[in-house]
């Protein structure tokens, strides 16, 4: 049940990159995708029942939670963060040259 929910953000951040016309969407939908990416690495690596790895007292009878998963989301939102901050600066500087936000008025308009 909860893949669906990661199925359906990853739906709505790409309808966002591919449908919009406005480059400030554009930024948000990619975020969301992202996000859905995040999450279902988060779920992949959940075990119910399960502890974490380093507090534990004995080994037998023992299942620990995956921790490769939490470590690459973490990496994976550091490098989110900056793709989204980049996409952000190039879409103002779009905006300081051309004046719209609209990526079919930049296309239209020359040097």
């Amino acid at each position: 049940m909860e893949y669906i929910l990661c199925v359906v953000l990853f739906c709505v951040g790409f309808y966002a990159v591919m449908a919009k016309k406005n480059l400030i969407k554009i930024v948000i939908g990619v975020a969301v995708m992202g996000y859905a990416i995040n999450l279902f690495l988060l779920l992949a690596g959940f075990r119910m029942n399960s502890e974490a790895p380093i507090i534990t007292g004995d080994m037998y009878g023992f299942r620990p939670v995956d921790p490769l998963a939490q470590a690459m989301v973490l990496a994976a939102v550091v490098t989110g963060l900056a793709v989204t901050l980049l996409l952000t600066a190039l879409s103002i500087k779009l905006y300081e040259k051309y004046g719209t936000f609209d990526i079919n008025e930049i296309k239209k308009l020359k040097g």
